[in-house]
């Protein structure tokens, strides 16, 4: 098969079909669905007190303000009638105070509502800010496992997509409230008029109800069912235009082959989206009529009972008014209801994520972190394997890391050793064993302590765009301020030696996401890093490839701090590279998650086994 039939078929793969139907929400879970709201209000009053209890009141005084501009209306009207039945001289005081008092409730109202605006403005904001940062330190809890299930990213998407815009579904049920209110107020002249035409007004308003209803369900769950694919828009749209893949994208010719990607499936969702929209406004358009004319049929009485002398002509501006602005009132309420229980269905996606737990955790009353570490970690038949695998990552591992001992993990890719180290920073609980500290198991040590005392660099640690300084503080955070300390761990690292080519030194931004950053080179990059881990001064450092990136020289001279830094202190060193790996007290060698020899440099190599075949492989390329 050739390359790109494999790329075509990986493609149609990642692609739904054509056909998809939407995930079905009943109108009973749409229901439910409003459920979310209470918990909504909630973190809202949580946010600031003072400004919902504000935007309360504000919409409660404002929801009278209708019923007295239409009154003074009927009162000016009638007004007017008389005086013009009247002889002159006509007294026309009663009539200018009406018109000064409708002139005063309009700019009341309109004083109202900027007041309203400002207050949902900076409600708006501060919410969005309080629920993006608890997102932050709710997945930052959860474990790391979640974060390699593409199923929970999906999850997080549509939680990410809740931060903002939420305000506005809270202004939305505010709204609901303020309208209800306003139309009990209009409500009261025309049930003393007819009240059957309020009756014939909610009956043909009905269709609309249910048919914005239903067309609302049909969009969340297009939505819904769409999240995989829209995440992959947003993955092709980045890897198409960003600095960390322009290169390859230019030397490959990628160009073509992620705008195709990108405009096809763009162009399916946009044929899913356009077919809903054209059945709602169809429908739309048929259920909006039948509303219309129970209003007509409604005017249309008031009119007759006008002409026969039954109601005066500001009796009828007054009826006509009320009960054009009750027709709008209730089309607002539907298309509102309608538009808040599809907000509260995309509520359950926050709220869900929210519901997330993690499982690694600290026990409800723990040890105290040994300081110093007496005895070491003691593995006991541990094994791992990843949730909804039935692979083994590791497997039967028993050994002990003895307390100031530096331990080498090699093996081939897929062998497990980025995993053992999850494990011994408790990323990770064994599946089957236990590991222990100083006698204990792992799990009875506070969690929080543990990370404290565990220092590690993967090899694909992270590229923080932030100034040379708070670079090698993410290995300490608390100690950001602390100047000389920061200092030390970069002359421990080198890093002092990039970092004095900068401008700024250490107050440099670094990296090119910003407009005053610097680029690093890889080995550049890996000397902060390795930074961090001085930084951090823990009785436990790991280091994932720590010196892939650095040249021969370099990598000799790191070695000789490293071999400081960690006097005194247990090590854990995974590496391809053998004059990397020689400086370890010992060498633990992994096959299939599996320990397969364990022993000194020299002991590994007369035993002639899997370490010597792979040092010798090693070797051979360097001669």
């Amino acid at each position: 098969m050739s390359i790109w039939s494999s790329l075509r078929a990986f493609r149609d793969k990642l692609q739904p079909p054509p056909s998809r139907n939407e995930l079905p929400v009943s109108f009973r879970e749409r229901f439910k669905a409003l459920g979310n709201l209470p918990q909504l209000f909630q973190l809202i009053w949580q946010t600031s007190p003072a400004l919902t209890s504000a935007s309360l009141l504000l919409r409660i005084v404002r929801a009278a303000v209708p019923l007295a501009t239409l009154y003074v209306g009927k009162l000016i009207i009638d007004e007017v009638v008389l005086l013009t039945q009247l002889a002159a001289p006509r007294d026309l005081t009663y009539l200018w105070q009406l018109v000064a008092t409708e002139f005063g409730i309009i700019f009341f109202s309109d004083i109202l509502n900027r007041a309203l605006a400002l207050v949902d403005s900076m409600l708006g904001d501060l919410f969005s800010n309080q629920i993006s940062v608890r997102l932050m330190r709710h997945a930052a809890a959860l474990d790391l496992d979640y974060f390699e299930d593409a199923s929970f990213y999906d999850k997080l998407e549509r939680a990410r997509r809740q931060t903002s815009g939420r305000m506005t579904l809270m202004a939305q049920v505010l709204e609901q409230v303020q309208d209800v209110i306003t139309m009990m107020f209009l409500s009261v002249g025309l049930v003393a008029f007819n009240p059957w035409l309020i009756l014939l007004l909610m009956v043909t308003l009905i269709p609309s109800l249910l048919g914005e209803s239903h067309f609302n369900a049909r969009s969340y769950s297009l939505m819904y069912n769409w999240t995989p694919e829209r995440r992959q828009l947003d993955y092709l749209r980045y890897t198409g235009a960003s600095d960390e893949t322009a290169k390859e994208v230019k030397i490959f010719g990628l160009s073509a082959f992620l705008t195709e990607r990108y405009r096809d499936l763009a162009d399916r969702y946009y044929r899913a989206n356009r077919a809903l929209s054209i059945r709602r406004a169809s429908w739309g358009t048929v259920l909006a009529m039948i509303a219309s004319i129970g209003y007509y049929a409604a005017y249309v009485v008031i009119i007759l009972r006008t002409v026969s002398g039954q109601l005066s002509l500001g009796d009828m501006t007054f009826l006509a008014g009320s009960f054009s602005r009750l027709r709008g009132l209730l089309q607002n309420l539907i298309q509102r209801f309608s538009n808040v229980a599809e907000g509260a269905l995309y509520l359950r996606d926050l709220f869900d994520f929210f519901a997330l737990r993690p499982r690694i955790v600290s026990a409800p009353r723990t040890r105290t972190f040994p300081r110093p570490i007496r005895r070491g970690f003691t593995f006991e038949n541990v094994g791992f394997k990843y949730p909804n695998s039935e692979r083994w990552a590791n497997r039967h591992l028993s050994f002990t890391l003895q307390a100031g001992e530096k331990l080498a993990l090699v093996g081939e890719n897929g062998a497990g050793k980025t995993t053992l180290a999850k494990l011994f920073a408790r990323l990770y609980d064994p599946s089957e064993g236990r590991i222990l500290l100083d006698g204990y198991d792992l799990r009875e040590y506070s969690l929080e302590e543990l990370r404290y005392d565990i220092g590690v660099i993967f090899q694909d640690f992270v590229h923080y765009h932030f100034t040379a300084a708070e670079n090698i503080a993410i290995g300490r955070i608390e100690a950001l301020n602390d100047a000389p300390r920061i200092e030390r761990a970069a002359a421990r690292s080198l890093a002092n030696t990039v970092i004095e080519k900068l401008p700024n030194g250490y107050a440099q931004i670094v990296g090119k996401r910003f407009e005053t950053g610097v680029e690093l080179s890889g080995g550049e990059w890996q000397k902060m890093a390795l930074a961090r881990a001085y930084m951090r001064e823990a009785q436990l450092l790991i280091l994932d490839e720590p010196t892939a990136s650095l040249d021969a020289r370099a990598e000799y001279e790191v070695f000789q701090r490293f071999a400081d830094l960690t006097k005194s202190k247990s090590a854990v060193l995974i590496s391809h590279r053998f004059s990397t790996v020689r400086m370890a007290d010992r060498i633990l060698v992994l096959g299939n998650g599996e320990m397969l020899e364990l022993g000194t440099h020299e002991e590994l190599l007369a035993k002639n086994g899997r370490y010597a075949e792979l040092f010798h492989l090693q070797a051979s390329g360097y001669r």
